[in-house]
């Protein structure tokens, strides 16, 4: 059995646009803030909102499409791994912290401003894992149906 298991899963919106940069070996670091809304009902009755603010870390590639692809707003869906950033405050010389994401994939949620399809992206990160795109539960990946044709074409006949 596994002593230990770091995996969270978000989805929530944007709160600025991504901060690409890139280090001195040519890596793509981006940093991205996400708003995570929870609407619950107390004993009360009265219905209230949380919303709890995170910063998440992408790298490689997905930190490039996170640059190109989200804007302030955009829902995203981040899969990674929490870490916990350590280091002294040089004003009060204290110890300070901080809990991040490290995002490992990143799933785009809805369509691109002014595009016409819906569709979403799934970007893994590591060593070479390249990009896909997913269609998401529900949705054929297939091209859209043609219009019924009365006859084919002679350049549609496969033989």
């Amino acid at each position: 059995m596994a002593s230990s298991f770091n995996r969270v899963i978000l989805l929530g919106n944007l709160t600025r646009d991504p901060e690409v940069r890139y280090t001195p070996k040519g890596s793509a670091v981006a940093e991205i803030g996400l708003a995570l809304n929870r609407i619950y009902t107390p004993e009360g009755g009265e219905k209230r909102e949380e919303v709890t603010f995170v910063d998440v870390t992408l790298w490689g590639r997905t930190a490039e499409i996170a640059g190109e692809y989200l804007k302030k707003g955009r829902p995203v869906l981040i899969e990674g791994r929490l870490q916990l950033d350590t280091w002294d405050d040089k004003q009060s010389g204290q110890k300070r912290s901080k809990l991040r994401v490290v995002g490992e994939s990143m799933q785009l949620i809805g369509s691109r401003p002014g595009a016409g399809g819906g569709g979403e992206m799934e970007e893994g990160m590591g060593g070479g894992s390249g990009s896909r795109t997913s269609s998401g539960p529900g949705r054929s990946s297939a091209p859209p149906p043609r219009p019924a044709q009365s006859e084919p074409d002679d350049d549609e006949i496969p033989f």
